[in-house]
């Protein structure tokens, strides 16, 4: 029999996403830490396991041997939801493939429940997991099947689902794994799973696949955040359950108690963090439970970092299409969610409504603590002309009544076997293509614009934007968190920086930064005219009059914006950020 102390193990991240889940960089999801933790616990030693991701693969070939050379060799991969991505690529079907040939040893596939690797994307629509020449395929949990594999020898598992005990025991020791991601420390947020499954059932939804609410402790998501940042770890996301607010309850009411262990906790072992956000706030349970959710948003608000965003699956503001859908949340009771989360979380660091501490300066100009995004999805059954109609009036509504919303997602169905949907929704999605193209580039111009500058005026400032790519002479970056802004600073700087931006200017979903604060005796004449106010003319009568010595020297304008250096830190070349929409 084989012993697991003697096994070379290699394992690639091929990347996950799904509804409540992010697993492209700058995210690492939870089934690589977790796949990583289960060998351990079956005596596998940590420092026998290899991990890569599929990008660092893609650009070295030499990595390749370590996936050759394994006794066992795992991979992760399967996207559940559309996406774009920046930090990296999910894997194809023929990378996958390849490596199945390329590993000499024993080889196992896995990833999301009952969704894997199909033939078109490398996880995307086919429920069917295809082997691609695997040994072995994981039909249930991917950390639980390689637990079992070991435990037998490398002889089989049966397909299960892990409990919350073993759970508890891998998530803390599959830690170590973060510190072999490409992006460590610096640009890299690990999601965090607080629980999984659903108490509703959305006709379109994968997350009920996984059954009801199965709550962990919040000792024992504490405990994984203490491991992952005596590992280097600095960035966490609470992104893996379908409601933050229903943490340690039934599943639908929420439990004030229960967070505010969780969140206290995690300030406690982690005093250094730098991002700490989540993700999926169900509306409904704010609408049912106002004067509880309250009391949760304001623990979370006190904990978190500034740009936290609670997504909100209102999905559609028509009630037809929410009737037909099984949808849980009315227009209506969604607006009202919307205005509690702007009441109690959308207030700035400085402001503290409540004397709530902020962990960090006093500044007033950041972003808001937490502010709810909406979710829209079209190709639903039931949808008509109406539903647009319907849509633009609810986020015209939050607009008009001087509401904040950081993120309006708007996206067509996937539609999955094992859902109501299952391939209703793309014929429908294909029937109102037009309608939909011409009411989302409506949204983006009267909605998202205006909302994004009523969120982040010009000079709030966004700290430690990561630069990622260049596009027509100007540099993009983001920060780290849940939907973080996209940030447009002028000129060519070298990427995989990190630096400080004032905000200046908007596109529809993204913003034009300068540095902050921007040196006058250096900038260059694009950072200096994307001030807004300052125009070429003054711009250039400031370039021509430099050096200065105090700040006060300069227009008044550029108060907010400049300090007064020796010169020598602007950049070149640039324009607005808008391009990237």
């Amino acid at each position: 029999m084989t012993d697991p102390a003697d096994l070379q193990v290699t394992l690639v991240d091929g990347y996950v996403d799904e509804p409540a889940h992010f697993g492209v960089p700058p995210y690492i999801s939870t089934y690589p830490r977790f796949t990583a933790g289960a060998m351990v616990d079956a005596g596998v030693p940590e420092e026998q396991i290899t991990y890569h991701t599929i990008d660092e693969l893609r650009e070295d070939r030499q990595k390749w041997a370590d996936v050759a050379d394994a006794d066992l060799f795992v991979y992760i991969g399967g996207m559940t939801v559309p996406g774009s991505y920046v930090g990296g690529t999910p894997a194809e079907p023929e990378e996958v493939r390849e490596l199945a040939w390329t590993a000499d040893g024993t080889t196992l596939m896995g990833g999301p429940i009952r969704f894997g690797v199909g033939e078109e994307n490398a996880g995307g629509q086919d429920m069917e997991r295809k082997d691609l020449d695997y040994d072995f395929v994981a039909k249930g949990d991917i950390e639980a099947a390689a637990y079992d594999l070991l435990d037998s020898g490398l002889e089989g598992f049966g397909n299960r689902m892990r409990d919350n005990e073993e759970l508890d025991r891998w998530a803390a020791k599959g830690a170590f794994v973060v510190e072999q991601h490409p992006n460590h420390p610096e640009y890299l947020i690990c999601e965090m799973e607080t629980s999984r499954g659903c108490a509703y059932r959305c006709s379109f939804c994968t997350e009920p696949l996984y059954g009801n609410p199965a709550f962990r402790t919040a000792d024992s998501v504490v405990k994984e955040v203490e491991n992952l940042y005596d590992r280097g770890a600095r960035h966490f996301r609470l992104g893996r359950q379908a409601d933050i607010l229903a943490f340690g309850g039934d599943g639908e009411a929420p439990n004030p108690d229960a967070l505010r262990r969780l969140y206290g906790g995690i300030r406690e072992v982690a005093p250094d963090l730098g991002t700490l956000h989540l993700d999926n706030m169900n509306p409904i349970t704010i609408a049912r439970w106002p004067e509880e959710s309250r009391e949760c948003i304001r623990i979370i608000a006190e904990h978190n970092t500034p740009g936290d965003t609670a997504a909100f699956g209102l999905e559609s503001a028509d009630p037809v299409v929410q009737e037909e859908n099984n949808l849980n949340v009315t227009a209506e009771e969604c607006f009202q969610a919307v205005k509690i989360v702007n009441e109690e979380g959308g207030w700035r660091p400085g402001e503290d409504p409540a004397d709530a501490p902020t962990y960090g300066d006093d500044a007033t100009n950041r972003l808001p603590k937490l502010l709810p995004g909406i979710n829209l999805l079209h190709g639903l059954m039931g949808e008509r002309e109406e539903t647009f109609a319907h849509n633009k009036r609810f986020l015209q509504r939050v607009y008009d009544e001087g509401l904040m919303v950081r993120r309006i997602n708007i996206r067509q169905v996937m539609a999955f076997d094992g859902t109501e949907m299952s391939s209703t929704g793309s014929q429908i999605a294909k029937d109102h293509k037009k309608l939909f193209k011409q009411y989302k580039q409506e949204v983006r111009e009267e909605i998202d614009r205006p909302m994004l500058k009523r969120v982040a005026p010009p000079g709030t400032v966004l700290e430690n934007v990561h630069l990622e790519y260049h596009q027509d002479g100007t540099t993009f970056g983001r920060q780290l968190g849940t939907y973080p802004l996209l940030v447009g600073i002028p000129g060519e700087r070298e990427l995989g920086r990190t630096i400080d931006t004032a905000i200046v200017d908007y596109g529809y979903r993204s913003v034009t930064g300068v540095p902050h604060p921007l040196d006058v005796n250096g900038a260059s004449m694009d950072e200096l005219t994307a001030i807004p106010g300052l125009g070429k003319s003054k711009a250039g009568d400031i370039i021509v009059n430099r050096p200065y010595e105090a700040a006060d020297e300069v227009d008044d304008v550029l108060a907010k914006f400049v300090s007064v250096g020796d010169g020598g830190s602007g950049g070149s070349g640039g324009s607005d950020a808008s391009s990237a929409d």
